[in-house]
């Protein structure tokens, strides 16, 4: 049975929210005071998803990304391992994507651990190219992969997820 995605705008209410889940994905997690201060900024995108069934759901996703002039970068994004391969990152990656654009971004830049198959398959999947590499960027030695994500407005035959952002 598929399960519905709402993503949304992360409000100052989602700092600790935002917190938590970072620290369920990654060795090195960032706090409640750095998650709000990227809420409150003009220049990045915050957002949560959560999978809906009947009894409603919690957030369990979110993505935090920032736009400077025509380009944007992803900053970081995650899925709480409960909730992974139910499509959070890829709405998360979608909604980002199309409200970047609405703001005048035309390319996302993205970075993966090189080997992080999930990720670079996602990636690959949504239209993101690698264009480079940063070797050992990783505290533990691991390379980036940097992949470029050409952005371009919702899709005509999108309309049900055009209507729920403009609801």
């Amino acid at each position: 049975m598929p399960v519905e995605i709402l993503v949304n705008r992360a409000a100052p209410f989602h700092a600790s929210l935002l917190a938590m889940l970072h620290a369920s994905c990654f060795r090195q997690p960032w706090d409640e005071a750095a998650m709000a201060q990227f809420i409150a900024s003009p220049e990045a995108l915050c957002l949560v998803a959560a999978a809906v069934d009947d009894c409603g759901g919690a957030p369990a996703g979110f993505l935090i990304a920032r736009k400077a002039a025509d380009e944007a970068e992803l900053l970081t994004l995650g899925v709480a391992p409960a909730a992974r391969r139910m499509g959070l990152a890829r709405a998360l990656l979608k909604e980002a994507s199309v409200t970047l654009w609405a703001i005048g971004a035309k390319q996302l830049f993205l970075e993966v651990e090189e080997g992080n198959g999930a990720a670079e398959q996602l990636y690959r999947l949504l239209g993101a190219v690698p264009v480079g590499r940063r070797p050992r960027y990783y505290e533990h030695g691991a390379d980036a992969v940097i992949f470029s994500l050409a952005l371009c407005g919702p899709r005509e035959d999108d309309g049900a997820a055009l209507a729920k952002r403009q609801a």
